[in-house]
């Protein structure tokens, strides 16, 4: 699939992207992706940040790609059931351990536990050894349980602009390796 034929969905987590953030750079960059809005970022409520997905994601006119950080994987795992839109594929980047009760804000933990179930499209996970919101083996732990292939990203904290991943043109290469195997 090229990206010119999907709606390709940038899906921030808490406290959104900043204009530094990959997920900013590629979304200037990709003609077709736009930036899941939330009306609360820095208060996010999970049944909101999940209908707001799925409206977004019932609103495409193209196979839908999801590109998640943080929470906002955990977004889009809870608006799986309320799609009713093709989605060709999902990539997700730093899923944080959002049922682990040392989270902080603590508010956060409303966004767990994942569902577990596996996943009806193709999932690329993406994580890192050092992340602080969320252990390697947690990561690898959901990826199989959702039947996604996981990406080590060695010890890059938690893919963001803070841990040096503004341009991260590592993702961009892994993303469009992902994007070519998708079926539109």
């Amino acid at each position: 699939m090229k990206a010119s034929e999907a709606d390709i969905l940038i899906i921030p987590g808490y406290t959104n992207s900043g204009p530094g953030h990959w997920q900013t750079r590629w979304e200037s960059k990709l003609a077709t992706a736009r930036r899941v809005e939330q009306s609360e970022w820095a208060k996010p409520v999970k049944d909101d940040w999940v209908q707001r997905l799925a409206d977004e994601v019932n609103a495409s006119t193209r196979p839908v790609v999801l590109v998640a950080h943080s929470l906002g994987v955990a977004t889009a795992i809870h608006a799986i059931p309320l799609f009713k839109k093709k989605v060709a594929g999902a990539f997700l980047v730093a899923p944080p351990e959002v049922a682990n009760p040392k989270i902080r804000p603590k508010h956060l933990m409303t966004f767990g536990p994942y569902p577990r179930d596996p996943l009806p499209f193709p999932i690329l996970t993406v994580a890192s050894r050092n992340d602080p919101f969320g252990s390697y083996d947690h990561a690898d732990d959901i990826a199989a349980s959702w039947g996604s292939v996981l990406v080590d990203a060695g010890e890059s904290g938690h893919i963001n602009e803070e841990s040096g991943h503004g341009p991260w043109p590592e993702g961009t290469m892994v993303f469009a390796q992902f994007l070519g195997k998708l079926k539109p």
